[in-house]
C-alpha cells in the first residue's frame, strides 16, 4: 500500500501523463511511499474511485485538464464522500488559472503552476501532520536545472504500448492570445546534453514513440540540430513528433529534415488563421509568404508528415475568409488540415474581444465558441460537422482519387461544405458511419449532382478502398467491376486487385 498516490484521466490508453512522472521523479525520500496509477476518460468515475480507495491511501494527486475536468470534479466528490480523510491535490492547466469553471470546492488543495517542488513540499507538510497556511498555492515557474527529469519512470507497460511523451523546452516566446503558452513567454530549455542521455536510456528500453510536447522546437536551431541528430544517428525503425513554427526553418534545420525516411518524422504546424488582420487582432505573428516557402519544402523535398491546424471562431473572422485559408493550404499542400473550433481558456485574455465581436462561449469544458457577430450559432454547428467529415474523408487519406471529384474547378472549400450540409441531412449524425457508408455516400452525391460519371467515380472508389489486400468490395461497387470476378467471400484476389490498378 502507498501514502501517496498521482493519478489522471488520460483521454486515452495509448496516452501517459508526462506532468505524473515529473511530480514523482521530484518527491525524493517520499518516493517509495508513491505509485503512479492512470485511467481514462471512459473509466467509470466510481470504479476508479474504489481501486485509488483501496490503496489505503493518504494523499491523492490529480491531473487536471480540459478533457477530463468534469471527471475530476465527479471523482473527487466520490472519494470525499467515501473516505473525507483522504487528502486531494489537484494541479495542471485547469486549476491553474481563474475562473475555475467547474466546481473543485471538495479539494484540499490546489497548485497552481509548475508543482515539481511544491507537490514534495506539500505532502511532507501532510504527512508530518503539518497544517500548510494556504489552500491555494502558487508555484509559478521553477528552475528547469532544480529538478529531476522523469524519462525512468516510465514503465515497462508503458514503453510496450503507450506514447512517451518527451520535453526539451518549456514557453513560448510569442502572445498568440487563444493559447496557454502564452502565459509563459520565456522560453526556458532544458541542460540538452542530460537529455540526450535520458533519451538514450529509453532508447534502450525499447522506446519507438516520442511525442515532444515543446511550443516551439524549431526556436533554437542549435538545440533542435542536436535532437534531430539525435535521431538521425538511429538505424532502426521510430517515430519523432514535434510541434514547430511555421515561418522558421533555417538552412541546418531543413538540411537535417530532409533527411529522415518516410513514416519516421511528423511536424505539427500551427496556422490557425491566414488572414492577417484577425492574426494581427490575436497578437499572433503571421509570415504568409515564408509560411508557404516553408510549407512548399516540406511537400516537395522531405518525407515529413504534416499536420497543419486552422481556428474556426477566432474574432472578426467569418466563414469566407476561414475558407479562403483553408483552400490557400489546400493549394500549398495535400497534408492533414486539422479543423479545431476556438476555446476560451481559463487564463488567456481572448475575453477581451467579447463585447466588440460578440464572442459568445460555453461554460461547459470544453469552453468552445457557441457565436459571434460574425458567425451565429447555426453556422458554427455547421463548421462542427464540416470538421467531423473532413477527418473522415479527406485527413483519413482513404479517399486520396475520389474525393477530389468534388471540386473539379478547385474551390475545396464551397465544395466540400455544402458536400457536409448534405451528408448530415442523410445521416443525422457525425459518427459511427463507416467506410463502406462513408463511400455510398461519397458516390450517391457525386453522382446526383453530375460531377463526375457513374462508372469514373466508382473506378476512383474501387482503388480507393480496395488499398488493403483481401478487403471485401462494396456491394454498390459490384455492378462496376463486372470484369473482375470475386472469390467465394466476394472479396478481390491479389491477381484481380493488380487489374483494378488499371480501371
Amino acid at each position: 500500500m502507498k501514502k501517496i498516490i498521482l493519478t489522471t484521466l488520460n483521454a486515452r490508453y495509448s496516452h501517459t501523463s508526462i506532468g505524473l512522472r515529473y511530480l514523482f521523479a521530484n518527491l525524493k525520500e517520499l518516493q517509495s511511499e508513491a505509485a503512479i496509477i492512470e485511467f481514462t476518460i471512459n473509466d467509470n468515475v466510481q470504479d476508479i474511485a474504489e481501486q485509488l480507495l483501496a490503496q489505503q491511501l493518504r494523499i491523492v494527486g490529480i491531473g487536471v485538464y480540459i478533457w477530463n475536468v468534469t471527471q475530476v470534479s465527479q471523482l473527487i466528490h466520490t472519494i470525499k464522500k467515501v473516505s473525507p480523510e483522504t487528502c486531494i491535490i489537484l494541479g495542471g492547466p485547469e486549476v491553474s488559472y481563474d475562473p475555475m469553471r467547474v466546481n473543485m470546492d471538495a479539494a484540499d488543495y490546489i497548485i497552481r503552476g509548475e508543482g515539481e517542488l511544491a507537490f514534495h513540499t506539500l505532502c511532507q507538510a501532510i504527512l508530518d501532520g503539518e497544517q500548510p497556511p494556504e489552500r491555494i498555492i502558487d508555484a509559478g515557474t521553477v528552475s528547469l536545472d532544480d529538478i529531476e527529469l522523469p524519462y525512468r519512470y516510465y514503465s515497462d507497460e508503458d514503453v510496450k504500448n503507450r506514447y512517451i511523451y518527451v520535453e526539451a523546452s518549456r514557453g513560448c516566446p510569442f502572445s498568440c492570445e487563444f493559447c496557454l503558452s502564452s502565459m509563459d513567454n520565456r522560453v526556458r530549455n532544458l541542460f540538452i546534453d542530460h537529455l540526450l542521455e535520458e533519451f538514450e536510456l529509453l532508447w534502450q528500453r525499447g522506446v519507438r514513440n516520442f511525442k515532444f510536447i515543446d511550443r516551439t522546437f524549431n526556436l533554437n536551431p542549435k538545440i533542435s540540430n542536436q535532437i534531430l541528430d539525435f535521431f538521425l544517428s538511429k538505424n532502426e525503425d521510430y517515430f519523432a513528433h514535434f510541434e514547430v513554427i511555421p515561418d522558421h526553418f533555417p538552412v541546418s534545420i531543413q538540411q537535417r529534415i530532409k533527411q529522415f525516411k518516410p513514416a519516421s518524422l511528423q511536424l505539427e504546424i500551427g496556422i490557425q488563421t491566414l488572414n492577417n488582420e484577425v492574426a494581427t487582432r490575436i497578437h499572433r505573428k503571421l509570415n504568409i509568404e515564408k509560411i508557404k516557402e516553408n510549407i512548399a519544402f516540406l511537400e516537395h523535398e522531405t518525407h515529413a508528415h504534416m499536420h497543419l491546424d486552422l481556428i474556426v471562431g477566432l474574432p472578426g473572422e467569418n466563414i469566407e475568409s476561414f475558407g479562403k485559408g483553408l483552400n490557400l493550404l489546400c493549394a500549398l499542400t495535400d497534408a492533414e488540415i486539422q479543423i479545431g473550433i476556438l476555446k476560451n481558456l481559463s487564463g488567456t485574455s481572448l475575453s477581451r474581444h467579447n463585447e466588440t465581436y460578440g464572442m459568445v462561449y460555453s461554460d461547459i469544458p470544453p469552453y468552445d465558441i457557441i457565436k459571434t457577430n460574425d458567425l451565429s450559432f447555426e453556422e458554427i454547428q455547421k463548421m462542427k460537422r464540416f470538421a467531423r467529415f473532413w477527418n473522415l474523408y479527406k485527413n483519413s487519406g482513404n479517399f486520396k482519387l475520389s474525393l477530389p471529384l468534388l471540386w473539379p474547378k478547385g474551390d475545396i472549400f464551397e465544395k466540400f461544405f455544402v458536400f457536409s450540409l448534405w451528408i448530415y441531412q442523410q445521416t443525422n449524425s457525425t459518427w459511427q458511419i463507416s467506410l463502406d457508408r462513408l463511400a455510398k455516400l461519397l458516390f450517391d452525391y457525386l453522382n446526383d449532382t453530375g460531377l463526375a460519371e457513374s462508372q469514373h467515380i466508382a473506378d476512383c472508389l474501387v482503388q480507393d478502398l480496395m488499398k488493403i489486400e483481401g478487403r471485401v468490395l462494396p456491394a454498390f461497387l459490384r455492378p462496376y467491376v463486372p470484369h473482375i470476378p470475386k472469390t467465394s467471400k466476394n472479396r478481390v484476389s491479389g491477381h484481380n486487385k493488380r487489374q483494378l490498378r488499371h480501371l
